[in-house]
């Protein structure tokens, strides 16, 4: 199922589509910003009716719709979301930073203010799928960090409601407010705001291509958190790895959708033939066999390669969303691995354990950001602002140092504002 590559021939011919690579997806996208921006929450309205064939009378989930959902919900899985939130939230607390001001002995104090952003905004996928994780995900983040507000967006299904469980998930997640939209206007309403969406400061959350691009559109006049593409796991695997779990670890990445990319690097002829056989007997199993069997046929790879530092040398080129080391050392290789989103070490940590349950965030870079960029944390949602106080004396111990660089640049204005203060603090005589 898997196109079979040697490390060098799959590093010469690899690529990753580009977001330029829309251009008519990317005009659509303008479009929409443009309409939304301009007529708000009758925009909004006309492009769910149109995309996602609903028509709706408001925008806002009601409280009375939020009951409904927690009587409609499995109360077992209900627990077992509150249990999860509370692993994310336990590992997000441990990110949290604080404000910090150093006074030095010469009249100086540095320092450092963190705040929350005010607004964010989290997007969710729905229509006909539930993502109640990425809720927990999105939303307990921005509330550990402090956000004074936080609102949830997501598609509706199609009567107009919004999936219990993504409801039941807002809700223990601390969100402050769910609203019925999707795609690039979703982001067009958090971004300019509607009569009935606020405008926010952040946008968080992963979705579609449509998404993806109206997030690059308006980012800088809003935050985004990062420009995710179609999600990928990376398995490195020697001989001591099971074929059985490699390929259950590929199709359930695979299963996403057929722009899903599952790839397996291994230092094993043998595993590699077992993992074919294994990867056609189990998708034959799954309800999605069609997408996974489509996004492995044309999105995947299995890579032979000679040694296990080759294989992390491609792993540190991709930089993969996931990365699994399903190695006899597992410990080992975590040193050698400078890019990726997320690490799952050994063969009993697949990747659902961090979508679900273990803690650390399921939002992640794709497409190679992981070289440059990080997994959605508090850090996503505070500001971070500088604190610099000078005493009279500590500026003349540095006034003409300041103003000797300010002259190198060419601007006068700048050397003056501290010769000024020079002039008059040594005109005084005492610097006091």
């Amino acid at each position: 199922m898997l196109r079979e590559f040697d490390g060098r021939t799959f590093r010469e011919t690899f690529t990753r589509a580009g977001f330029d690579d829309y251009p008519e997806a990317t005009q659509a996208v303008r479009d929409i910003l443009a309409e939304v921006n301009q007529r708000g929450d009758e925009a909004v309205l006309e492009y769910t009716r149109k995309f996602d064939g609903v028509e709706l009378e408001t925008l806002l989930v009601s409280e009375e719709e939020f009951a409904a959902a927690e009587e409609a919900v499995d109360p077992e899985v209900r627990q077992s979301l509150v249990e999860a939130a509370e692993n994310i939230r336990n590992f997000h607390r441990r990110q949290v930073q604080n404000s910090w001001l150093e006074h030095q002995a010469d009249g100086v104090a540095l320092g450092q203010r963190v705040a929350a952003v005010e607004k964010a905004g989290a997007y969710v996928p729905g229509g006909g799928a539930a993502y109640p994780s990425s809720v927990l995900m999105t939303v307990i983040p921005a509330r550990v960090a402090g956000v004074e507000k936080v609102v949830l967006v997501t598609p509706p299904q199609a009567g107009g409601e919004i999936n219990p469980y993504t409801l039941v998930a807002a809700k223990i997640a601390g969100a402050d407010a769910v609203y019925k939209c999707g795609g690039a206007q979703a982001v067009a309403a958090l971004a300019y705001g509607t009569e009935t969406v606020p405008k926010v400061d952040k946008i968080v959350g992963p979705g579609n291509l449509y998404v993806t691009l109206a997030k690059r559109e308006v980012s800088g006049m809003v935050g985004i958190d990062m420009l995710a593409g179609p999600s990928e796991v990376l398995v490195v695997a020697d001989a001591s790895a099971r074929a059985d779990f490699v390929a259950a670890d590929l199709l359930s990445q695979a299963e996403h959708d057929v722009m899903a990319a599952s790839y397996c690097v291994t230092t094993s002829a043998r595993l590699a033939l077992d993992l074919q056989k294994e990867l056609k007997r189990q998708c034959a199993q799954l309800e999605r066999c069609e997408v996974a069997r489509e996004s492995l046929q044309k999105q995947g790879a299995l890579v032979i390669v000679d040694s296990l530092d080759e294989a992390l040398e491609i792993v540190n080129e991709l930089a993969p969303e996931h990365l699994e080391l399903q190695l006899s050392e597992p410990w080992e290789a975590l040193g050698k691995v400078k890019n990726a989103g997320a690490v799952f070490v050994g063969p009993y940590t697949p990747e659902p354990v961090g979508d679900y349950w273990a803690g650390p965030n399921h939002v992640l870079p794709t497409a190679g950001a992981g070289r440059f960029s990080s997994v959605l944390s508090v850090d996503d949602f505070v500001k971070k602002t500088s604190v610099i106080y000078y005493s009279p004396q500590a500026l003349l111990k540095s006034a003409q140092k300041i103003e000797g660089l300010a002259r190198v640049e060419g601007l006068t204005a700048h050397g003056q504002a501290v010769k000024i203060r020079r002039e008059y603090l040594e005109e005084k005589g005492s610097g006091n």
